[in-house]
């Protein structure tokens, strides 16, 4: 089952990718199909909504083919990051039904919890399935070793079981 994590942000610098790269490898670990669609390989300009670019096609091709998606990303002054939202609006009737598992992102003690309430609204609109679990990574200058490794992998195996758990039920159900 293909189930594609999208990293939220192109900055530089970026924590995000650590997590990205973490839930990458849970999902690959629970027999999942999947890649990370990073946000800088759809930038586009702000002022080209059309979604008839090389990449925006090769994006609603993934998003079309997958059974789930799941999207990783930090909070930027209480929201998401302009380059998400972008990248989202790329596609509309794709994202149909799919269940939308999200995984927030902070330097600070909240995880990103702003953002994923304002990303579930998104959400919404773009007629997925929000999941109920969510997961938060507080502190995430602090949650990796030097190679990019979770430091605590034994409590993170445990927050990401209910997440994994509650969308492989969601995707066998369909929805």
């Amino acid at each position: 089952m293909y189930v594609p994590v999208i990293l939220g942000t192109g900055r530089e610098g970026r924590q995000s990718e650590k997590v990205a790269r973490f839930i990458l490898s849970e999902a690959a670990a629970r027999g999942f199909e999947s890649e990370i669609l990073d946000v800088r390989d759809y930038a586009q300009k702000a002022t080209d909504n059309t979604g008839k670019t090389a990449a925006a096609r090769k994006l609603a091709e993934k998003v079309k083919n997958a059974a789930a998606v799941i999207i990783v990303s930090p909070e930027y002054n209480h929201g998401y990051p302009g380059e998400l939202k972008m990248m989202l609006d790329l596609c509309y009737g794709e994202y149909a039904g799919k269940p939308l598992g999200i995984c927030g992102v902070s330097s600070g003690p909240l995880g990103g919890a702003r953002m994923v309430e304002q990303l579930r609204l998104v959400a919404v609109e773009l007629r997925m399935q929000n999941m109920r679990e969510a997961l938060y990574f507080s502190s995430v200058q602090d949650m990796f070793d030097d190679s990019g490794a979770i430091k605590d992998k034994e409590a993170w195996g445990r927050r990401t079981k209910k997440f994994f758990d509650e969308l492989s039920a969601r995707t066998a159900r369909g929805g």
